[in-house]
């Protein structure tokens, strides 16, 4: 009986409460039921109901009993009001008129009285919104608005990362003059809401842009407002063909990430993501030039370039966004990244992250000036043992001013352009390199030229092992030739 009445509700709780008071005197004092009936005004037939229903369920049987058919129409038969339910049902949905006509046919064949346009419609208004939006919208509406989502809850610092791009609601200015909306690429710690990488370009989203974004949220940054780093525990994003291509299950297997992806067609449960989108349209992009909403109007002129769109975006994440408190975590991003002396996972070098993620790469020949690429040069010390060698140049497309040289899938060296790189290689590392290369040949043709002698030697019979004999003070020396004044060359 506990249990039963622990599922009333609390209305029907005080009215059997009320009812016990009122009989608790005969229940408990022997005082005649009559007697307490008339002093309640309640007359002695109820009142001797209660006392039975009481001896019989305790306090729960005081209270009023609901209707088994509470909710249902009960001016038609079971069978009409399935006829109505299911004409109100079909796909596309019927106006009640219709209905109510159709019913009422049916009524008249079965020999039933016709229910009236006001029954009909209350029967159609009593169908459960999740049952009409599965018959007239489907499945995929069904999902969005009724079914049960699951959370994903990261229990720390980079033990899930989410990762997605988006188009942005601005118009930024090509090189070319054009105004078109560039693309962002993001990923976003789980558990703090931290950014850990992102990246801008006019192209849509591809391979590349997928591995610089997480090139970017691995390794350590430049800028010591921006400590988010490490490799994640598990990748969560969309089916998008640049994150369930073999390239990136290659990655999550050799870095040890677990690749996690959403249900086709059902992109919840990634509304971490989609609300620091939200987040960059609300506090950012909507303040700038360019501004232009999906069907509203453009906020003044386009005037920025990606390059300057990429600086503003970079000062919001780490000067506003990082160190605003999260409306959920009631914590900053940075701050509860860091919380707890939180020590990420790191790979071995930056170019071993390179080598793995960045699988767009260019093949270019080692020349006696350097190496040539998108019409810059690029010079390193390290380049004087390659030239003519065909070597792989990994870059990023954000900064220009180095790129990485590998041979034979092997890091060799960086390499840098003087123009975009604020440096320069000194003539003397350039001689000293170029010096120390021709003696590292040298040696190699001295070494070559001694073994091929050797084995000449032995094949012509010439190589005879003789003990040491004291020289002969008594044999005639040869006569010496008279040395020329006149100096020769052995090429004259």
């Amino acid at each position: 009986m506990v249990e039963q009445l622990a599922v009333l509700s609390e209305d029907a709780r005080e009215l059997a409460l009320g009812r016990f008071r009122l009989l608790q005197p005969h229940i408990e004092n022997g005082t005649s039921l009559r007697l307490v009936a008339e002093d309640a005004g309640v007359p002695f037939r109820t009142a001797q109901r209660w006392v039975g229903l009481y001896h019989e369920f305790g306090l729960v049987g005081l209270s009023r009993k609901s209707r088994t058919d509470k909710g249902e129409p009960r001016a038609v038969s079971v069978q009409l009001r399935e006829a109505i339910e299911g004409l109100a049902l079909q796909r596309p949905p019927l106006p009640i008129s219709v209905i109510c006509r159709q019913v009422r046919r049916l009524a008249t064949d079965i020999g039933e009285t016709a229910p009236s346009y006001w029954v009909v419609y209350r029967t159609v208004s009593c169908l459960p919104a999740d049952l009409l939006t599965l018959a007239h919208e489907g499945s995929k509406a069904y999902g969005e608005s009724f079914e049960l989502i699951h959370r994903r809850e990261a229990e720390g610092p980079n033990a899930i990362w989410q990762a997605d791009h988006t188009p942005l609601d601005v118009l930024v200015l090509r090189p070319d003059g054009r105004a078109v909306n560039p693309w962002l690429t993001v990923v976003i710690d789980d558990y703090s809401r931290a950014v850990t990488g992102y990246f801008l370009s006019f192209e849509a989203p591809c391979s590349l842009h997928t591995s610089l974004a997480l090139r970017q949220a691995i390794w350590r940054k430049g800028d010591s407002r921006w400590v988010v780093c490490g490799i994640p525990d598990v990748l969560y994003t969309d089916n998008g063909s640049d994150f369930t291509s073999r390239h990136l299950e290659q990655v999550g297997a050799d870095l040890k990430i677990r690749l996690v992806f959403s249900i086709p067609g059902r992109p919840r449960g990634r509304g971490r993501i989609e609300r620091f989108f939200s987040t960059v349209n609300e506090m950012f992009l909507c303040e700038l030039e360019g501004y232009a909403p999906p069907g509203g109007k453009m906020r003044g002129k386009p005037t920025l370039t990606l390059e300057e769109l990429d600086a503003r975006f970079r000062t919001f994440l780490l000067d506003a966004y990082h160190r605003r408190e999260h409306s959920e975590t009631k914590e900053r991003p940075v701050e509860r990244w860091e919380a707890g002396g939180f020590l990420p996972r790191m790979p071995d070098s930056l170019e071993q992250l390179d080598l793995l993620l960045i699988r767009v790469a260019r093949s270019r020949q080692v020349r006696a000036d350097g190496i040539y690429f998108q019409s810059l040069r690029y010079i390193s010390t390290t380049l004087a043992a390659y030239v003519g060698e065909t070597v792989t140049l990994r870059y990023d497309p954000r900064d220009m001013g180095e790129v990485r040289v590998f041979h034979e899938e092997k890091f060799l060296c960086r390499a840098v352009c003087a123009e975009l790189a604020g440096e320069t290689v000194p003539l003397r590392e350039i001689i000293t390199a170029r010096n120390r290369r021709r003696r590292e040949l040298r040696g190699v043709l001295k070494d070559r030229q001694k073994t091929v002698d050797t084995l000449l030697e032995l094949k012509c019979g010439e190589v005879k092992e003789k003990p040491d004999e004291p020289p002969n003070p008594t044999a005639k020396q040869p006569p010496k030739r008279a040395t020329s004044e006149l100096k020769r060359y052995r090429n004259e």
